[in-house]
Parts: structure tokens; C-alpha cells; sequence
């Protein structure tokens, strides 16, 4: 079978190069055996407004600098005399109050980047501000300690930078069923009956035959190892919730999956901001507290580490038209049954110290936060996956 004849043939063929759900591990990786820890990371996309959700309520600065959209008193609901979760954020107070949060203040990097894009590869990647890496920091974990994609799920229909390796892929499916099917799609079939073609060892065609058999083999083992899970946890009806539901299955059923990766967009808030930002805190919490409680039906909770990031936080003064533009540090959120630091886990910057361009000054590096859930929760070697050391936190 000749190339062109093989790409017009097969259009399965042919998109897989669109869909990194497809994705294959290249070489021989470490014989280290994956723990039973799961690590959810959850990017809440477009920046979210780290001072509007977690809220320095009695700061004359906060509300000076935001005359319309800062919030008082009775639109929080209090953590201390002094700061306040945005009052959209009530489920996960609820998971604050039990001892499952800490809110990390103040996390950033030097020389921070204010592109969505750019941003956001820096987080994926655990580089610095001005280098320049093509492997995600849990594709690099893959990389040392993978076995197979599946060791890495994201749920969504493409493959973000972050897990992505130099060698070793993860794999990218809303749905396992769907993702079964595909693979034998009789196209995809007819495909992988040409593997001994001279053809497919040359170029794109060998990478691509290697993608549909891994494809195949993972696409089994997730559907036949998921299918007979179910569950009575009711999830809002929106699209994170539904996500959140397919990671808990996956997680419920013992799949050997180590790292699940979701995202939540929406969070550019230049505009407006109020309404919008706080319909997006709630469905975030609805959806976070539905997740929690289906992983305690099934007692998987308690090896179970959620981790919730934003490529940035927005400036501290509005802008004209009552939203907030890109700015820097901003606050992440652990959510876990064994937490060393529960609750505020340090302090909020002073408003009245921001850096030349009106931002909030980082004092955490983001890279401490990776460092400290590959060594102590994921139980791996964090310099080989971050390529420096970072000094390691105690929230775990």
C-alpha cells in the first residue's frame, strides 16, 4: 500500500494525527512500579481572579483598588476576621470546614508572563519564564516511571502539553466507550492489517502505526476496566461535573492511572466580571464537592490529591469596564483526606507592596508545589521530572 493510498483510505488514519487521544511510549522506560497515590490536577483556564476568591474582605486597598466589583463582608463566607471564600465557593468550604483544603497564597514563578498561551506552557511544563521545553512536567513523569499512556488520563478529547513526554505520552478520552469503539472502527482495523508494510517504517507513517496499536491496547483495557462501574453520586448537570464523573469512575475502578488531568475555562474576566466569575466559582465547587463525596462512597478518597492551579491571577486594581486584566501570582487549592496544613497555609500578599506593574508579589514557587507532590505524595524522584531541585512545602 503506497502512503497516499494509505492516508486517503483511512480517515481514522489520517485524523489520529489531530487527536492526541492517540498516543503511543516509544522505548523502554524505568522498571519503577507506579504506588496506588493518584494525583487530579485541575486547571481552572483563562486566569482566574485569585483576590475575588479568596478575599481580603477588610482591606481598604482591596476595595479602594475595586470600587464595583470588590467584595464585602456578606459576600464571603468567613475564614478568619480578615479574609473570606468568594460566597459562590459554598461546597468547598464545606470541604474546608471538614479539614480537606489548603489554600496556598501567593504562587508564581520570576519574571512572570502574562499570555494566556505562553502562561499556561510554563505551568505545563515547570520551566522558567524564559526557557523553552517541549515535554510536560507528567510527561516527563511518565517518561521515568510510566508503563503505559493510560498511566495518564486527561478527560478531554485532546492531549494538553503537560503530559506529554519526550518519549512516553499520556492518553486523552471524555469517554471510554467512545475511545473502544474508535479503535475498532473498521478503518482503524484495516489499518493495523498493513503492519508489516515496507511503508509504515518511513516517517510519519511508522509513528503513526505506532499510535493506533498503542490506541488499541489502551482503548481495551480502560473500556473493559471501567465498564462495570457505577455510581449513585448525583454531579451538576454542566460539562465539569461530567467530566468530574468520568474521572471518578476511572478512579473507582482501579485503573492503573496514576495522573488525571481536567480543565474548567471561561475565566478571562476583563469584563463584567461578577456574574460570570461567580457562576464559574460555583460550578467549580458544586462539582469538586460531588467528586469528593463519589471517591468516599468507594473509599478512594483517602489516596486521592486534587490540585487546582490557574496559568495566572488578574490585576489588583478593576479596569474600566468592571473586570480584572491579566496579572500574576495567585492561590491554589489542595484538597485531601491526610493534609499537614490544612486551611490558609500562608498569608496573603500585602496590597500595599505589589510589584512595577501593579501585581500581586509571588512568594511561592509553583515548582515547590510539583516538587513536593512528586516526592511526597507520588513517592518519585522530583529533580529527574523537574531537572533542578525546589525546595519541597508541608501541606502533605
Amino acid at each position: 500500500m503506497d502512503r497516499r493510498k494509505f492516508i486517503k483510505n483511512s480517515t481514522l488514519a489520517s485524523s489520529l494525527f489531530f487527536v492526541p487521544s492517540f498516543v503511543k511510549a516509544f522505548e523502554t522506560v524505568a522498571s519503577s512500579k507506579l504506588g496506588f497515590k493518584r494525583l487530579v490536577i485541575i486547571q481552572l483556564s483563562g486566569g482566574n481572579d485569585g483576590l475575588n476568591t479568596v478575599v481580603p474582605f477588610r482591606d481598604d486597598l482591596y476595595h479602594n483598588a475595586r470600587p464595583t466589583i470588590a467584595l464585602g463582608k456578606d459576600d464571603v463566607l468567613k475564614l478568619n476576621d480578615d479574609i473570606g471564600l468568594h460566597s459562590s465557593l459554598g461546597p468547598l468550604k464545606r470541604l474546608y470546614d471538614q479539614g480537606y483544603l489548603s489554600i496556598i497564597n501567593n504562587v508564581g514563578y520570576p519574571n512572570p508572563n502574562r499570555s494566556h498561551f505562553r502562561a499556561t506552557d510554563i505551568w505545563q511544563t515547570a520551566s522558567g519564564s524564559e526557557e523553552y521545553k517541549q515535554s510536560g512536567w507528567i510527561g516527563r513523569f511518565l517518561d521515568n516511571y510510566g508503563e503505559h499512556p493510560y498511566n495518564a488520563i486527561e478527560i478531554d478529547d485532546s492531549l494538553s502539553l503537560a503530559l506529554k513526554g519526550e518519549e512516553f505520552n499520556g492518553i486523552a478520552t471524555k469517554n471510554p466507550e467512545v475511545l473502544f469503539k474508535t479503535a475498532n472502527d473498521p478503518y482503524f482495523r484495516g489499518v493495523l492489517n498493513h503492519y508489516n508494510d515496507e511503508h509504515l517504517s518511513e516517517h510519519n507513517l511508522g509513528y503513526l502505526y505506532k499510535s493506533m496499536i498503542a490506541a488499541e491496547s489502551s482503548a481495551k483495557y480502560i473500556y473493559e476496566t471501567t465498564k462495570t462501574i457505577s455510581s449513585t453520586q448525583e454531579y451538576p448537570n454542566n460539562q465539569f461535573g461530567v467530566q468530574l464523573k468520568t474521572m471518578a469512575k476511572f478512579i473507582n475502578s482501579g485503573i492503573d492511572t496514576k495522573v488525571f488531568y481536567s480543565s474548567l475555562g471561561g475565566f478571562d474576566t476583563h469584563a463584567n466580571q461578577k456574574g460570570t466569575h461567580s457562576r464559574l466559582l460555583e460550578i467549580y465547587a458544586e462539582s469538586i464537592e460531588a467528586f469528593v463525596k463519589d471517591l468516599k462512597q468507594q473509599n478512594t478518597f483517602k489516596d486521592t490529591l486534587i490540585l487546582t492551579f490557574s496559568e495566572f491571577g488578574r490585576r489588583v486594581k478593576q479596569n474600566a469596564g468592571h473586570g480584572t486584566d491579566h496579572g500574576s501570582a495567585n492561590n491554589l487549592f489542595i484538597v485531601g483526606e491526610n493534609l499537614k496544613r490544612q486551611g490558609l497555609y500562608n498569608d496573603m500578599a500585602s496590597l500595599s507592596n505589589l510589584d512595577a506593574n501593579g501585581d500581586i508579589k509571588f512568594e511561592i514557587d509553583f515548582r515547590s508545589i510539583y516538587a513536593t507532590v512528586l516526592n511526597k505524595w507520588l513517592m518519585v524522584d522530583d529533580t529527574k521530572i523537574l531537572n533542578k531541585n525546589f525546595m519541597n512545602l508541608k501541606f502533605i
